[in-house]
Order: structure tokens, then sequence, then C-alpha cells
């Protein structure tokens, strides 16, 4: 009996997530165009409406009841990094873990803002949970995170999660095996942006063992963000 055609999991720019098929689905059939899964089209983050004008009248608004009445300058500028801090690698210096590290998010709404602390303005909000972040630096209960666009920002720890995720580059669709080998059953196909849970990578090792929604496979490293060159992920 002829094996049945791979799923192909589709996530269009700015998906959130991939959800599992519905069990009412009917299975395709043989020689069908493999059903297609899209994600709701909601964008990985938005810029925070009038960030700038925002920012600039409340500096404005600070400065002028500073003068008048003694009070409270605005925020001071983020801190600068320490020496410990610019060298590579390095560790957290709350935390004492590696330094940059991957991470996940915890809600489908996390603020970044362009300081350590809620008095500064939020430039984005993301709206995609599980989405992979990189931990570049620490300061009290803030982390300073990179995402794959390679925009950067404080949130507070409290909005990330350990659990570690892995985003399909832009290149595709990727083809999720059974195995590691190219050789093996096609189980999936995903399409650029699509989020799914990393389960282990061997750091000397090509392949990485995902799943998405309830498809459990593999994909070549080279084509997930989420991971560091060389990290050993179990």
């Amino acid at each position: 009996m002829a094996a049945p055609p791979a799923q192909r999991l589709t996530a269009p720019p700015g998906a959130v997530r991939v959800a599992p098929p519905s069990a009412s689905t009917p299975p395709a059939a043989a020689g069908s165009t493999p059903p297609t899964q899209s994600a709701p089209q909601t964008p990985v983050k938005r810029p925070r409406a009038g960030t700038a004008a925002a920012g600039a009248a409340a500096g404005a608004a600070a400065g002028a009841a500073a003068a008048a009445a003694g009070q409270a300058a605005p925020p001071p500028a983020s801190p600068a990094p320490t020496p410990t801090e610019l060298q590579q690698p390095s560790v957290g210096s709350v935390t004492g873990l590696p330094i940059p590290r991957f991470v996940s998010l915890r809600s489908d709404e996390v603020n970044l803002r362009i300081g350590p602390d809620t008095r500064y303005p939020i430039e984005w909000t993301y709206q995609r949970r599980d989405l992979p972040v990189e931990i570049l630096r620490e300061y009290n209960q803030w982390r300073r995170i990179r995402d794959m666009e390679g925009t950067e920002g404080w949130v507070h720890q409290s909005t990330l999660a350990g659990r570690r995720t892995f985003l399909a580059r832009g290149e595709g669709p990727h083809e999720m095996h059974g195995s590691e080998s190219e050789a093996s059953p096609v189980v999936a196909r995903l399409m650029p942006g699509v989020v799914g849970r990393l389960r282990s990578c061997r750091a000397d090792g090509a392949w990485c063992e995902v799943q998405v929604g309830s498809h459990r496979g593999y994909l070549k490293r080279s084509q997930i963000w989420g991971i560091a060159p060389g990290e050993d992920v179990n």
C-alpha cells in the first residue's frame, strides 16, 4: 500500500501558530493535493501607535514638570553594558545563565520597551506565543532580547519562558522527515514562519527533532531559527 501524502502546514506572513488537524477532517486521498492548514492572519508584532510622539510628549511634559516643581527627571538612559557583558561567551549578570541564549515568549501579548523599566515607552507588542527570541543582556527583572528580524528591546522576565521553540526560516517549504535522513518519509511540510517546539538537537548534528501540533519529525538545522551554532538541545 502506498504511503499517504505528507500534509502541508502553512503559516502565512504574521501567522501566530499552526493548529493540529481536526479529528473530523478526513485524510487526503492518495494522489490528491495535500491539505493546507493556515494559521490566523495575526502579525508577529505590531508597532505601538504614536510611540515616538508619545515619548517626545512625555519627555517634554516631564522636563517641564521637573523644572517647575523640582520633580524627578524622565527615565534614565538604558544601562550601558559592563565589561563582562561585552565579552563572548558570557553569563547573565542576574541569573548566571549563558548570554546570549534562546527562550520563547510566554503569551500572545508581550511589550517590547526601549529601556528596562515600565516608565520607558513601548516600541513593539509581540502577538505570537512561543515565538523564539534571544536574550542578550540582563538587568534586574528585565531582559534585552533580539527577534528573528534583528529588532532589539527590553521585556520583563515574567513574559519569557524557558521552553525551546523554533521558527521555520524564510525559504520553504521545509520537509519534516520521519528520521534524520532525506530518504526517510516526509511527515509534514512547513511553510516559512511556522513556529513549533524544538525537542532535541545534537551540537554536531545536521538535524533537529521538532514538533508542530501533532506532527513530530526531523528538520535540517539550517532550516530553523532559534538555536545557536554548535548548541546542544536535549
